[in-house]
């Protein structure tokens, strides 16, 4: 990626992470925890959410993570509901603001700078990634949790099955990359959206 890409791709991976993780934990305090709440994570402020490290990794190797947001799943009034919504509060948040910056496009369309084009432009790419990709149910993407409530699937399980999904999702990630393929499924939707929303 060139420099004057990643000057464009990094505003959108700060917002897009932050009002992620500020989803989470917003989200599992109005349903009754406040673990996230007391850790200062319903906040807008990148530093609260960003890892560094993972931060870097989502930059040079188009994967990479934030700080998990925490909960405590016995404060939750309905836990196997309530997990399900917090676990979908990020993406989703991630496919709004996606929206509003397909909004924001679209009315200042040939009437802002090129720069400003390419922000919002990237915004709109980023966000709608970071949506596909968490839903993807494979641990410790947020779509995981989703299927492992949907299904009523033990936590004894669940706990094997992370351990072994986080190995299967790195290998896979960085095969792509490695070999310079993109992952079909998520780069046809891309394209579909761009088509759709952007061009």
């Amino acid at each position: 990626m060139d420099l004057e890409r990643i000057l464009y791709v990094l505003p959108a991976i700060i917002i897009g992470l932050t009002v992620h993780e500020c989803a989470h934990a917003w989200t599992a305090y109005k349903l009754g925890d406040s673990t996230a709440k007391d850790m200062g994570r319903i906040t807008l402020n990148p530093i609260k959410h960003i890892d560094l490290v993972g931060f870097i990794f989502l930059v040079v190797a188009g994967f990479g993570w934030a700080k998990p947001v925490m909960f405590n799943k016995y404060n939750l009034k309905n836990p196997r509901r309530d997990e399900i919504l917090i676990s979908i509060a990020g993406p989703v948040s991630n496919l709004l603001l996606s929206f509003l910056f397909v909004v924001i496009l679209q009315f200042a369309r040939g009437s802002v700078p090129e720069f400003v084009f390419y922000l919002l432009f990237y915004g709109i790419i980023i966000n709608f990634v970071l949506f596909l990709f968490n839903m993807i149910p494979l641990p410790p993407l947020d779509g995981s949790h989703v299927i492992f409530r949907l299904l009523n699937i033990p936590e004894s399980w669940e706990i094997k099955v992370s351990k072994y999904g986080t190995f299967i999702l790195i290998a896979v990630l960085l095969s792509s990359y490695l070999i310079n393929i993109e992952i079909l499924p998520l780069s046809k939707a891309v394209n579909w959206y761009i088509d759709l929303f952007v061009r």
